[in-house]
């Protein structure tokens, strides 16, 4: 039945903060908002899905890893979680430089919904309600009320939307479509409608999931195999990696010229091309169909065939997804070589979804128009778990601290990449599922993942997330790489045939006098470990500290570099600009410059010029027009003195 006009809401509580979603935004949220003191109330569609994995069940991956480690770093979950529920772990990327090593997780499904739901039901000012919320409403431009389904109304101080992929969910499979949301759970239909009453400029996208396979009928033995990596990194820096173990394999499959034939010869059947589906898709994690046609020249694609959990034979079959109808399905699966008997547990789908233009956030992802209702994860239009739970700790922190009445807490991009990531969302925007890579930070040297700590736990400590005992192994730990370095500079070794053999290369000559350690570590033939030979009065130090003495003393030069550009640009953001500025009245500005910038509001120098449009001469004119306003300001503050 349909809620009706005497249906008449009832007072169901009072609440600082509440939480829309349990999914990975959600969750990080709720539990920074609730770990600062805020009384907090979490809404899911079903308690069967807090920390649901509706697409591939792994945590990390290139750039992603870095999100992870920042999220622990501030006191996050989601690294605790990856760790204890883990099945097998890789490090990414390690034939290039340490900027873009990305740790990569497979997970135990289920173990991880039973992680998260234990972590959130035991949260002390939490309180998880299973709801479909219908309504928000506002009072002289503030949130002040949540309304379920069945006619309860909340009073909150402040909204976190983390809706995922339910917001007018509608999948596809072929001609087949539904109202749905992701695993076959309902949709929430009628939230949208309130988010347009108040105004919230939505639109809408696209993702999808490759389809499950019972790993019975694959024939792994004409598969590569997959191997974990062995010490193990951990994603939280509270973990002991050796306390880690790899639980299981993962195996690659490849698709063939008949794989792509069967998927050519149908593609007037998906949804995709066949006009169906209206929402904007991933650009970096497409169908299997859309790789056929972009990429036609490759005569193959890669398929990673990964285990759901331990008590399951479910597998997840990644690099396949596809809204191709289900006999289709089978029938281009079984091309490949040890698919031939593959039985699908799970068909593979598209979903389409209502999500916010970001660009109407601050860089606290509170809306502009609306004062205490905040967005999170795949709603700002991002994709990606990782992502989600960066933004939903972000503004689980933000509305504690604004109910609280304390400043909010913004990242720059040299920070993090949970910075880059915000403001890459509120100041350009995005125009498909926005995904992190390395590639979008300019200062990726400085923020890497092996560094997160060092980084971001004294904000998490200052902020309150951090506890004592965490905060005083962290200072532990920085006080031993801190002395290694000096150490390092202060002793010399003398030259020898040994340590010459390691130096002899086209490029590098033998050392014939004394050299100090730190200089020795500089060359590239040589590492932290294989000096140990020439340094006999080295202390024995935790692997995680040989590491970022390391990688301090190899690229300090680079270093040096990419923090002179920090500074220079955080010279820029220091330049704030008039909230109430008219574009239109500053000559020399282009027509589309004015445009995006009355409309994005930047909040300083530094944020206009990374807005698309906005071009280096558009900045040279903002930059003169402030320092004229300044001395305008300035001259007429002594005559008014005088």
């Amino acid at each position: 039945m349909q809620k009706g006009e005497s249906w008449m809401d009832y007072e169901a509580g009072t609440y600082d903060i509440a939480v829309i979603g349990g999914g990975h935004a959600g969750i990080e949220a709720a539990l920074a908002a609730a770990r600062l003191g805020a009384h907090t109330v979490l809404f899911t569609m079903s308690l069967d899905a807090i920390g649901n994995m509706p697409c591939n069940p792994s945590i990390g991956g290139t750039a992603k890893g870095h999100l992870v480690r920042e999220i622990d770093a501030l006191g996050g979950e989601m690294g605790r979680a990856a760790d204890a529920t883990m099945l097998q772990s890789r490090m990414l990327n390690r034939g290039k430089g340490p900027a873009v090593h990305s740790l990569r997780a497979q997970t135990d499904r289920k173990d991880y919904h039973r992680y998260m739901k234990y972590a959130v039901e035991n949260q002390d000012r939490l309180d998880v309600i299973q709801a479909e919320i219908v309504d928000i409403r506002a009072s002289d431009g503030a949130v002040e009320s949540v309304v379920t389904a069945l006619g309860a109304l909340y009073h909150a101080r402040a909204v976190i939307l983390c809706t995922g992929t339910y917001l007018r969910g509608r999948i596809f499979v072929g001609e087949y479509t539904a109202q749905s949301g992701p695993d076959g759970l309902h949709a929430a239909d009628q939230l949208t409608a309130a988010l347009e009453r108040l105004g919230l400029p939505l639109r809408r996208f696209k993702t999808g999931t490759p389809a499950r396979a019972d790993r019975r009928s694959i024939d792994f033995q004409l598969l590569e195999v997959q191997e974990g990596d062995d010490p193990i990194t951990p994603f939280s820096f509270e973990t002991d990696g050796g306390m880690l173990k790899n639980r299981a394999v993962c195996h690659i499959a490849y698709t063939n010229e008949q794989t792509h034939r069967v998927i050519l010869e149908n593609l007037h059947r998906s949804p995709l091309y066949s006009g169906q589906i209206e929402g904007i898709g991933p650009r970096y994690c497409p169908s299997i169909e859309d790789k056929v046609v972009r990429f036609s020249d490759k005569p193959r694609h890669q398929i990673f065939i990964e285990p759901m959990g331990l008590d399951t034979n479910e597998v997840y079959l990644q690099g396949m997804s596809s809204s191709l109808p289900e006999e289709v399905q089978v029938k281009l699966y079984r091309t490949v070589k040890g698919f031939e008997q593959i039985r699908i547990m799970r068909n593979a789908y598209a979903i389409e979804y209502d999500c916010l233009d970001p660009t109407c956030l601050q860089a606290t992802l509170e809306c502009k128009a609306v004062r205490g209702l905040y967005g999170a994860g795949q709603f700002n239009g991002t994709s990606g778990y990782e992502e989600a739970a960066a933004q939903g700790l972000i503004a689980g922190i933000n509305a504690a601290r604004a109910v609280q009445g304390k400043t909010p807490l913004v990242l720059d991009r040299a920070s993090s990449y949970i910075g880059t990531l915000i403001d890459d969302l509120v100041v350009k925007g995005c125009n498909d599922p926005y995904r992190m890579m390395t590639s979008r930070s300019e200062y990726r040297l400085i923020l890497r993942q092996d560094n997160a700590d060092m980084r971001l736990t004294p904000i998490g400590y200052e902020i309150g997330l951090i506890g004592a005992e965490r905060w005083a192994a962290f200072l532990k730990k920085r006080e031993l790489v801190e002395g290694e370095i000096r150490r390092l500079r202060a002793v010399h070794t003398a030259p020898s045939e040994k340590l010459n053999a390691l130096l002899v290369s086209r490029e590098t000559s033998p050392i014939a006098t004394g050299i100090r350690l730190c200089e020795l570590l500089k060359r590239p033939q040589l590492s932290y470990a294989s000096l140990a030979p020439f340094d006999p009065e080295r202390p024995e130090l935790p692997a995680q500290v040989c590491e970022q003495v390391e990688i301090t003393i190899k690229y300090e030069g680079y270093i040096k570099k990419q923090l002179e550009q920090v500074e220079q640009m955080r010279r820029l953001e220091g330049k704030q600009l008039p909230g109430d500025l008219d574009y239109q009245s500053i000559g020399g500005l282009r027509l589309e410059a004015v445009e995006k910038l009355t409309r994005l509001r930047p909040l300083n120098i530094g944020q206009a010029s990374r807005i698309s449009g906005v071009s280096p001469a558009d900045v040279s004119v903002l930059l003169i027009w402030l320092s004229q306003h300044h001395a305008s300001t300035q001259k007429a503050g002594e005559e008014t003195n005088d």
